[in-house]
């Protein structure tokens, strides 16, 4: 094939594009595995809770009676648990929050590079068709001469 060959004028904003959705598939990677962490820290968050019920509940059993000093201690020690639990939870809900939005964000970046590499299909299909019809051209012209010299 003879003439230029295919450059598209958009290569380096398809590239950065390229780049963009990358960067989004890692950000949204990073957000998953805080969320699995998240998880599991309210999943510790939650047994912990239970284990302070139980004992609590394991206390009021006991044959003697506690003072209301430990009944107050044991209390609090409960509460700060369910605080806690509380709080991972919040980070839970958090890291799925922006494990949607990075989601979000990674969708649009795939969009905007994969409309520029259909552009640069398109554009190189048409540089190969424009390149095909000027070869045929020049193909008919040397065909049209060398008729024109056997015939004289």
């Amino acid at each position: 094939m003879t003439g230029p060959s295919f450059r598209f004028r958009l290569e380096r904003v398809r590239a950065v594009r390229e780049r963009k959705e990358k960067l989004a598939q890692q950000e949204l990677a990073r957000s998953m595995t805080r969320l699995s962490d998240t998880r599991a820290e309210l999943r510790s968050a939650e047994a912990s809770v239970e284990r302070a019920r139980a004992h609590q509940r394991d206390a009021s059993g006991v044959s003697q009676p506690l003072g209301g000093a430990e009944l107050r201690a044991r209390q609090a020690f409960l509460e700060r648990v369910e605080a806690d639990r509380s709080s991972r939870a919040q980070d839970v809900r958090r890291t799925e929050a922006e494990v949607a939005d990075r989601g979000e964000k990674l969708v649009v970046a795939a969009t905007e590079h994969e409309m520029l590499n259909r552009l640069r299909e398109r554009r190189r299909s048409e540089h190969e068709l424009e390149a095909a019809r000027h070869e045929s051209k020049l193909i008919d012209e040397m065909a049209a001469g060398r008729t024109r010299r056997s015939v004289a």
